[in-house]
């Protein structure tokens, strides 16, 4: 009895050797186990839906029933940039992305140097913490808060009362200022970084050298920091040209791409999957841009 238990016993632990033991010795099998699952994932639910996103916008709409018909046709991309409005929406949206990005640059850069190489030691971890505290807190919540901020009679004209001026209100100026603090940590955490693992040699050779500040920050700094600006702006612009939420709460009357989205998507199904590529092809050709920096291999 106990030989036929031992043996049992070490049947599934001789065959798990075997297995681990082939395993080992084909890398390339051992891979593509690994990411089987994962690129199966990808592919099933992310691209499919890409696909079937795109081929949906080739369909048209009943005019009386509001039913699709799946009959193919270039008709709503033809609509979408021959409309007026359309092409106004898209420009627009792209604009607000780009504004959002260029702002988190802007303000990320003196935030991330402080952290990185004034701040003392022992403090840097706790202000990274600080920065990314907000990104733990609701959407919606924070959101809302902007709109108490900027509403009429809010924080925003309570501070600015004293100088006879008052808060932007709601709007595009409010979406773009709402969407920044909603990102900004997405680009202050790559530039820290960069900025963290900077040699501080080079800064005292530029300064050697003759250099002044400025151009010890043209010619040194930010060479080196850029594909981490870059990498970061791939998540500010991808995040804001898609945003439809901070708009319908902040925006006022602004309409951005993802508004017309969730305006046709009961209406007019392959008109809103027409809209929907827009981003996704601006996107693509975002990322291939900042392929050229370097971006993608600092993420």
């Amino acid at each position: 009895m106990t030989v036929v238990a031992q043996t049992a016993g070490q049947g599934p632990r001789a065959t798990a050797r075997r297995l681990a033991g082939a395993l080992h010795r084909r890398p390339r099998l051992r891979l593509a186990l690994l990411l089987t699952a994962p690129l199966l994932w990808l592919a099933v639910l992310y691209l499919g839906s890409l696909a079937v996103l795109f081929v949906s916008a080739f369909w048209t709409t009943d005019s009386f029933t509001s039913e699709v018909v799946k009959v193919w046709s270039a008709d709503n991309f033809h609509t979408l940039f021959t409309t007026p409005v359309y092409r106004q929406v898209i420009l627009r949206s792209v604009g607000v992305a780009l504004a959002v990005t260029a702002l988190c640059v802007v303000i990320a850069f003196p935030v991330a140097f402080y952290t990185a190489r004034v701040a003392r030691p022992r403090w840097r971890p706790l202000l990274v913490v600080a920065i990314l505290t907000p990104l733990w807190a609701s959407y919606l919540v924070k959101v809302y808060a902007w709109r108490l901020i900027l509403s009429q009679g809010g924080l925003c004209d309570w501070m600015l009362e004293p100088l006879g001026l008052s808060g932007p209100g709601f709007g595009l100026p409010a979406t773009v200022l709402t969407l920044t603090y909603l990102w900004l940590p997405y680009m202050i955490l790559p530039v820290h970084t960069a900025l963290a693992q900077f040699p501080a040699n080079l800064l005292d050779a530029s300064a050697d050298l003759g250099a002044r500040p400025g151009r010890t920050f043209r010619s040194v700094v930010a060479p080196m920091v850029l594909p981490s600006v870059a990498a970061g702006s791939i998540f500010t612009f991808s995040l804001s040209l898609g945003d439809y939420i901070t708009v319908q709460i902040v925006g006022g009357k602004t309409q951005l791409i993802g508004n017309l989205v969730y305006s046709n998507i009961e209406l007019d199904l392959p008109m809103a999957a027409a809209l929907g590529t827009v981003p996704v092809v601006v996107i693509v050709l975002y990322l291939l841009a900042m392929r050229r920096t370097g971006a993608l291999s600092s993420i």
